[in-house]
């Protein structure tokens, strides 16, 4: 193993967090590995043994923790102050070094067991939770979106009870690779409790580790500028939700990390067409987090974040720093869609016009959200009039676009000669392909269209990441 272990989150000690002992479970069945993800923190020699027995039944790796961390933290959950909130089926099992850049990196669990905010739930995750999450991370990462990694999945042989999906369920457990775990709500909880030397003690702890360029000793500014670099790296993931059609389903404040990574998604969906008022949530009523509605949830969070660190900073210095996130979302969603298109910039008022008409398009069209962007791809019309879907583009709402797409030139990465773009239609991952790919593992445990789905899924992320 040439991993780096880490053990930076102990050092906060004692108020943060609860040592606890993971779960035992009946069988350890290895459903998925990703090494490419585990590469990047040296993991990728363990043997299919050792990596079940730090992944499955939770042996500490070594110059880690001893014992999982469960992390203590509060949030709003669909906007309403919720003080009883902790990883009650989670914890942090170790932290390590990226090979590349020696950023700190969390791996942290998914139904590994109960943990004293627990709450009376079992502390476990079926295996449909946890094939979601594997393809959720994987067609995220894919589309261009800074996410959490599904590091391992193994299947536990338990049978789960629960309410929303036909018992009992096969159990699983999950490990994510990410940067941090530490959260909106890890703040929100400090300054609930009246805890002011803690809160400090969790912001410096923040700045050094995770914007270690805003460290000076003494500085009493480090509130407004966390809360600003926070805010800018919120609002860029926000925008590449946007232009990967994106809906995160529960963003609560416990489900905002300090770096900006999407983790967490609940019931997430991707749009089959252009539609603000999507919602992914079934509970989520009145459309709270639907699609177009997230920019607006991600500034109210970070006004959550601004609110608890005002005994830390100015109010004007606080103010200014939370009102880095919508001229950074603006700009970040027309770079984002620019670069999905795969074309160069022109500047920001051209960049801006060109990402307005793709909407208006879209959205007047309804036509398929995906395959738009795997269309125009790189500004070549030759593609797109073989489409599926090329009738949309003969009609007269897209004479405008058109002339758009036409004057930004192909940018140097489009890799448009990549197999992937061979194809007739792109991948997608709408919840009806989701379902299809579970369906044959919950009845004859065939995993093979799973496994097909994340190689195409690879091949896609290939695609628009080489260049």
């Amino acid at each position: 193993m040439t991993a780096k272990p880490r053990t930076t989150h102990a050092e906060l000690g004692e108020g943060f967090f609860d040592a606890v002992r993971p779960a035992q479970f009946p069988e350890h069945i290895l459903r998925y590995r990703n090494q490419r993800a585990a590469a990047t923190v040296g993991l990728d020699l363990l043997s299919d043994a050792q990596w079940v027995n730090h992944f499955g039944r939770f042996e500490p790796l070594p110059g880690s923790f001893s014992q999982p961390l469960a992390l203590r933290y509060h949030g709003h959950q669909f906007q309403t102050y919720n003080p009883d909130l902790g990883d009650g089926r989670g914890f942090l099992f170790a932290q390590l070094e990226d090979q590349r850049d020696g950023r700190l990196m969390d791996l942290g669990t998914k139904g590994s067991g109960r943990t004293p905010w627990s709450r009376g739930g079992d502390g476990r995750l079926t295996l449909k939770g946890g094939v979601r999450e594997v393809l959720a991370t994987a067609m995220l990462e894919a589309l261009g979106v800074d996410t959490s990694k599904s590091l391992s999945l193994i299947e536990t042989g338990e049978e789960l009870e629960r309410g929303d999906e036909p018992s009992p369920t096969r159990g699983s457990v999950l490990v994510r690779l990410s940067h941090s775990h530490v959260r909106i709500g890890s703040f929100q909880r400090l300054s609930y409790l009246q805890e002011p030397e803690r809160l400090r003690e969790l912001l410096d702890h923040s700045v050094k580790h995770y914007y270690p360029a805003l460290w000076t000793e003494g500085d009493n500014g480090r509130a407004a500028k966390f809360l600003g670099a926070v805010s800018e790296s919120v609002a860029e993931t926000g925008a590449n939700w946007i232009a990967a059609g994106f809906v995160h389903g529960v963003l609560n404040t416990d489900n905002i990390n300090i770096t900006g990574e999407s983790f967490d998604y609940g019931p997430w969906r991707f749009l089959p067409t252009y539609d603000p008022v999507f919602t992914a949530a079934y509970f989520d009523h009145n459309g709270l987090y639907a699609f177009g509605r997230q920019p607006d949830v991600l500034a109210w969070n970070l006004t959550r974040l601004a609110e608890v660190l005002l005994p830390l900073g100015g109010h004007a210095e606080l103010e200014a720093g939370l009102n880095r996130f919508w001229p950074k979302f603006q700009t970040a969603v027309w770079g984002a869609v620019r670069r999905r298109l795969g074309l160069q910039s022109l500047g920001i008022e051209a960049d801006s016009t060109l990402v307005q008409e793709v909407f208006n398009f879209l959205h007047d069209t309804q036509m398929p959200y995906e395959q738009f962007f795997f269309d125009w791809r790189g500004g070549d019309g030759s593609r797109a009039m073989r489409s599926p879907a090329a009738e949309h583009y003969r009609s007269p709402s897209f004479e405008t676009l058109a002339g758009l797409l036409s004057t930004h030139p192909m940018a140097d990465d489009a890799n448009l000669n990549h197999p992937y773009f061979a194809r007739e239609t792109p991948r997608t991952m709408l919840i009806d392909e989701m379902e299809a790919l579970w369906a044959p593992i919950a009845e004859r445990d065939d995993w093979a269209p799973l496994v097909a789905a994340l190689d195409e899924i690879e091949e896609m992320r290939q695609a628009y990441s080489a260049g």
